[in-house]
């Protein structure tokens, strides 16, 4: 994608995303839900700038406030959070992420998510503090949400290579976790062309196309292995999935609200 191109789109996603944080959410099951969601770090795969990881961030975040998760109940973490406006995200380090979550959920009474999309590698993902990058592990996160989440259901997602090694710190009866491959392979869509990582993609993709959290994962998984198959991208990352019994119950009997579809580029 051309550069005069690139910024165009990305201004046009970003009047998209800041026209829906604007609008009031739709009454939902959700709407008494905390959510963080978090860009880890800036680089492409080979160390230049990307905005793939904003992107995501941004737009995810716009399409949990049209599932009915409240803008005053949601945080957005950014690496660079100077280069954003509407709703300006947060200067991202592992206890600002920690205050974030714990404050959000002390306003509310229903569960928590956190989005978390950023490189990864087998001990954690890249948390990117003012240019000098971070591994945050799984047992980190686990005690993170442990903390912060306490006795709540939560959500957790994770949109990075390798981060199938998080699912056995995260999971528990009252859990889902999402993860964007295996603990051995990598994910691919973090280059500077990209607009979206592939997982974030497919998970905006395919709120459209669901009716429940517990129905996200084999759409996800799906459009992943599409897309991959499509570019001849191997091997298959496999994104994971992981809902406790007592969550599942739960979160099979609170729907998205109707005609709701995520908040993507084209």
């Amino acid at each position: 994608m051309g550069r005069g191109l690139g910024v165009i789109v990305g201004l046009i996603a970003a009047l998209a995303a800041s026209a829906a944080f604007a609008q009031t959410p739709p009454t939902s099951p959700f709407n008494d839900w905390s959510a963080v969601v978090v860009a880890g770090d800036w680089r492409s795969g080979d160390g230049r700038s990307t905005e793939a990881f904003d992107n995501a961030r941004r737009d995810v975040a716009a399409t949990l406030l049209a599932l009915g998760f409240k803008p005053e109940n949601m945080i957005q973490f950014s690496t660079r959070p100077d280069r954003y406006e509407t709703p300006k995200p947060q200067r991202l380090t592992a206890q600002s992420m920690l205050d974030a979550v714990k404050s959000s959920t002390a306003k509310v009474k229903g569960g928590c998510l956190i989005y978390y999309t950023s490189h990864g590698n087998p001990t954690g993902v890249v948390l990117d503090v003012l240019g000098r990058p971070y591994v945050l592990s799984p047992g980190e996160m686990g005690l993170l949400v442990d903390e912060a989440c306490a006795d709540r259901p939560a959500i957790v997602i994770i949109s990075a290579c390798f981060s199938g090694v998080f699912v056995p710190y995260l999971q528990g009866p009252q859990r889902m976790v999402v993860t964007a491959a295996r603990p051995d392979r990598s994910s691919f869509g973090c280059s500077t062309d990209d607009v979206y990582p592939f997982f974030d993609d497919c998970f905006l993709q395919s709120v459209g196309k669901t009716r429940s959290f517990p129905a996200l994962p084999p759409a996800i998984q799906a459009c992943v292995a599409r897309k991959e198959a499509d570019l001849g991208l191997g091997p298959p990352s496999e994104p994971q999935a992981f809902i406790g019994p007592d969550l599942r119950l739960m979160l099979s009997m609170m729907p998205f609200p109707k005609g709701v579809a995520g908040v993507r580029v084209p």
